[in-house]
């Protein structure tokens, strides 16, 4: 394909296993708290069921980078898939709002030792000036999945339980592509010649990778997990529509999530990460203002778009910048930014419920527009990292594409 071309083998693997995986995710996410609430629980309850997820990611992440470096990706990869399976198939038999909750957070071991491993690989493989492109593809595969995932998810509104036992069949896929797919990779082996780890504290005490750790952060609290948590309930509860118009929320933000991520990529690579981490900040931030501001259908789609262009921002700035300090010696400093993706994946739904109980969804999407907007200053302050010069990685983004 044009688009991968000149990349890696192993990141042309990686996209098929991504979009196995978002296929499942992007029919689960947005029936999620809507089958929480079944049980007959708060929305801070019901955010708590998508912050499982994510905490027990957090939770993980300092383990999974050693297991990283021990084990080596791919096996962890199939793994982590694999967990991530039985445990979802389990979530959709369960018969309490308890038995959901600790199927969810099972599944978010698996889910970080999926990441971990994929994101180490791929920061390993793709040289500095293809990592921006790299990281676009790599998260456009997730992208298509979770377009598609929506797409099909009208089975919600016949059986809130189906999607979890269809994600947990695309998972399989997903586990048995990667560990054919990665089979023979000198590269993805576990002998394979590789650079000493980066130390913790030197990443610490760089200021772009600091950055980084702040963008990723609040785009996971506010893009990621206030979204997810809230966007439905606020679909049912305020604008009284059906989940059809969830789904279609969330199949808009990750069209023209997917739509950009190409574009974005070669811009972070030829003119620098910082703009676009900066201008996707703020539009994401926009874009929550403009959600409580038009509460009609044509609010939402509108919101919806602007904060697809966030998410596309977001999917590349912050991993192109991780990847540029780490450059190659991946584990436990690639672990900590999934880290700071996921303690605001974890905090994001649980605020955002809690908030929403107690002061309504206006002030829900206030705080996310503020927590969206604020890294902007942090990474206008922090140093570029885009080691090549512009006009360089110009010449050789056209060269890739004719």
């Amino acid at each position: 394909m044009r688009l991968l071309r000149g990349l890696p083998n192993e990141v042309r693997a990686l996209t098929g296993v991504a979009f196995m995986v978002a296929l499942g995710f992007g029919l689960v996410a947005p029936a999620l708290p809507l089958f929480a609430r079944e049980f007959g629980v708060s929305k801070f309850a019901a955010g708590a069921v998508v912050s499982a997820f994510a905490l027990m990611r957090r939770v993980m992440a300092p383990f999974v980078g050693r297991l990283v470096n021990a084990l080596g990706e791919r096996v962890l990869l199939a793994t982590g898939i694999g967990v991530v399976a039985v445990s979802s198939l389990l979530a959709g038999l369960a018969q309490s709002y308890w038995q959901l909750l600790v199927l969810r957070g099972a599944g978010g071991i698996g889910s970080i030792m999926f990441s971990v491993s994929a994101a180490s690989l791929l920061v390993r493989v793709t040289p500095d000036h293809l990592r921006g492109r790299a990281q676009g593809v790599w998260a456009g595969s997730f992208l298509l999945g979770m377009i598609a995932g929506p797409a099909v998810g009208t089975i919600a509104s016949f059986s809130l339980r189906a999607p979890f036992f269809i994600y947990a069949g695309t998972l399989v896929v997903a586990g048995l592509l990667g560990l054919g797919a990665l089979r023979h990779s000198e590269l993805a082996a576990r002998n394979s010649v590789r650079t000493e780890p980066l130390e913790l504290g030197v990443a610490l005490r760089n200021r772009a990778y600091l950055a980084a750790l702040a963008a990723s952060f609040a785009g996971d609290f506010a893009l990621v997990g206030a979204r997810s948590a809230i966007l439905p309930q606020y679909v049912h509860d305020s604008l009284h529509l059906g989940p059809g118009w969830a789904y279609a929320s969330f199949l808009v933000v990750s069209i023209v999530t997917g739509m950009l991520l190409l574009p974005v990529g070669r811009f972070a690579d030829t003119r620098g990460r910082r703009p676009v981490i900066i201008v996707g900040l703020l539009i994401g931030g926009g874009g929550f203002v403009l959600l409580d501001s038009a509460q009609v259908a044509g609010g939402l789609i509108a919101a919806a778009v602007l904060l697809g262009v966030a998410g596309a921002a977001d999917s590349v700035g912050p991993g192109a910048v991780m990847g540029d300090v780490v450059s190659g010696r991946g584990g436990t400093v690639v672990a900590v930014f999934q880290m700071s993706g996921d303690l605001g994946a974890v905090l994001g739904p649980v605020v955002a419920g809690w908030i929403a109980d107690g002061a309504g969804y206006s002030a829900t999407f206030a705080l996310s527009a503020a927590v969206c907007a604020a890294p902007a200053l942090i990474v206008a302050a922090a140093p570029e990292t885009l080691r090549r010069t512009s006009s360089e990685a110009l010449a050789t983004a056209k060269s890739d594409v004719t």
